[in-house]
């Protein structure tokens, strides 16, 4: 891939056509479609079962607990294991049922709004494999239930990749494993937690358009948009982030039951949104039938897959884990491609695994992509080089799409995150360059770039990007904001020259390019933990051009036990970190 332009761009919009795909409702009576070549081929089938790793309850299925014990004892350490399942339940209430949630597990309700389907119970995550740290919590969801906690407090106690969606808890809830040990970060959307949030040890955290009965603590960055009842801004001490409404959001698609059926409700597009989208009972926005997905299942090929989506189906990805040899092109508007159960990707021989024709609407949601050990030039990319057409009326999304590299074995990529298409929201991503599992090493798993934004009005909501050899994020688009921005610089560093960037210690966790006019971001944290040479000095965390149109508000850097020192903030603002666990420095606003 060729490096992003360093002059400033003129973007030139044009206004996309938002050509309709041909009606689906017409492929079930069709047995074959014609290629390019007028040779007619079987037409891929949509709808059908969901697969031996979805697991459906209702209220009368036997021994629910059971089951649900039997698959938490398969996953609650298995980090790097290749199972994956998701646990759904039907409308209904369910009592005395503790669903403790490990790896590669999703639990979710099939109801329209949360309150269809109530567990007088509770969902668990804890620490216990791991003596009860929780920072390697990590690759979970709970989404679309209504919880009785039984002690009147439910614990989720995670890290990154672990998302709580549309969850409507009658009591309160804890961030904090068993005994208080750590836990490094999570995301809470669309969320009713009727008692108080208490993070106690959760070191940062971020909530969009929700509603909260109080907020209990804050260690390092805790950042709000759109969420009823969040402390007030007062950043630095406490360590609040407040903004009273989201700019645009739009709700991550989900599966629910409309009787006997199976569908997918995509949610509408909201601007300026403050919380619950489903408190006035459904929620605006379409449901799709289930017919109208090709449910992908484990075994299927890039080739299938494709050649579905140019017939104008949907995608579903069941629970399991996926080789594909040739990239996945989606270039239909409004496609929507749903992974359950952390369905997870990999590009074989070095493709791409996901690439966004510059349309819109689309939405890509619930994915792991996990690289493959033949370097990737890109794993993600939304839109081509020099996208330009406008979709601000209808944006692609990526929500809860996760990226590792390295960790369950050795993989490559130079760059995990390209987005090229405008307007493009990306809401809970963590991009993640392996440091502990297997196949990890300053060079094992390389991968120099994290997310690169080159289109203009991008915005990021809740942006995890952690440990990449070069630069975490850069942004070369106009008008980019971020809401919430956690990141940790690569730990394996064997030394100072090996970060060295020309005259500059190190190569910042966000960097805004030279030629951008207009940037702002909120609540964004980079810390760092250079063990293996403690002596290592990194020049800042952030790096942007000083412009009236480019600003920050509550920026923070942490040296992990004095383990490497950033001498500033951004560019050359902030004192320099000193001694262990400490936050010496802080710009609330930048410049």
């Amino acid at each position: 891939m060729h490096a992003p332009p360093t002059a400033p761009r003129t973007r030139r919009r044009t206004r996309a056509l938002g050509f309709a795909a041909l009606a689906v409702a017409m492929l079930m009576s069709v047995p074959t479609a014609q290629t390019a070549f007028g040779e007619e081929v079987q037409a891929v089938p949509g709808g059908g079962d969901l697969g031996p790793n979805v697991h459906v309850f209702d209220p009368s299925t036997p021994d629910i607990q059971g089951k649900v014990d039997e698959i938490f004892k398969k996953q609650e350490s298995a980090q790097f294991g290749s199972d994956r399942y998701a646990l759904m339940f039907k409308p209904g209430t369910y009592d005395n049922i503790n669903a403790q949630i490990g790896f590669y597990t999703q639990i979710a309700g099939l109801g329209l709004n949360p309150n269809d389907t109530t567990f007088n119970g509770d969902v668990t995550v804890d620490a216990g494999w791991f003596d009860g740290n929780a920072t390697q919590n990590f690759w979970r969801s709970a989404e679309n239930l209504t919880l009785n906690p039984v002690s009147g407090t439910n614990r989720w106690a995670v890290s990154q990749a672990a998302p709580f969606r549309r969850m409507h808890v009658k009591g309160g809830l804890n961030l904090a494993p068993d005994g208080y040990g750590w836990a490094s970060g999570g995301y809470i959307a669309d969320s009713k937690i009727d008692g108080e949030v208490g993070p106690y040890s959760q070191q940062q955290w971020y909530t969009r358009d929700s509603s909260v009965g109080g907020w209990g603590n804050g260690v390092w960055n805790m950042t709000f948009s759109g969420v009823e009842g969040a402390p007030a801004n007062s950043f630095p001490e406490p360590p609040y982030t407040t903004l009273d409404t989201t700019p645009i959001s739009r709700e991550k698609p989900f599966l629910y039951l409309d009787g006997d059926d199976y569908k997918v409700f995509v949610p509408e597009k909201r601007e300026n949104a403050r919380g619950v989208s489903w408190a006035n009972g459904t929620p605006a926005g379409e449901s799709i039938p289930l017919d109208q997905f090709y449910v992908v299942k484990e075994g299927a090929d890039a080739a299938t897959i494709n050649a579905a989506v140019e017939q104008g189906l949907h995608l579903l990805f069941t629970p399991g884990v996926y080789h594909v040899d040739e990239t996945i092109n989606i270039n239909r508007a409004d496609t929507v491609a749903l992974g359950l159960g952390l369905a997870t990707i990999i590009p074989d021989n070095g493709v791409t695994a996901i690439k966004v024709g510059d349309v819109s609407g689309v939405k890509l949601a619930g994915l792991l992509v996990d690289a493959g050990p033949v370097n990737s030039e890109t794993l993600i990319e939304v839109g081509p080089e020099n996208a330009s057409a406008d979709h601000s009326a209808n944006p692609t999304s990526l929500q809860d799409v996760f990226v590792r590299i390295g960790g369950a074995g050795p993989g490559k990529a130079t760059t995990s995150i390209v987005v090229n298409s405008d307007d493009t929201i990306i809401d809970h991503t963590w991009v993640w360059r392996a440091d502990h599992g297997e196949g990890w090493g300053w060079e094992t798993n390389r991968a120099d770039y994290g997310v690169r934004v080159n289109g203009d009005d991008v915005l990021a909501t809740g942006l995890f990007v952690e440990h990449f050899n070069k630069y975490d994020v850069e942004w070369y688009g106009e008008r980019g904001r971020t809401i919430f921005f956690q990141n940790e610089k690569a730990y394996d560093a064997p030394n100072q020259e090996a970060i060295q960037n020309g005259d500059t210690k190190g190569y910042a966790a966000y960097r805004v390019d030279d030629s951008v006019e207009q940037h702002e971001g909120w609540g964004m944290g980079s810390y760092c933990y250079y063990n293996v040479d403690p002596t290592i000095i990194q020049g800042h965390g952030f790096k942007a051009p000083v412009k009236p149109g480019v600003k920050f508000h509550s920026l923070l850097v942490v040296s992990l036990g004095g383990n490497g020192q950033y001498e500033h903030v951004i560019n050359d603002v902030g004192s320099p970190t000193s001694g262990p666990d400490t936050i010496p420095s802080q710009v609330v606003n930048f410049p």
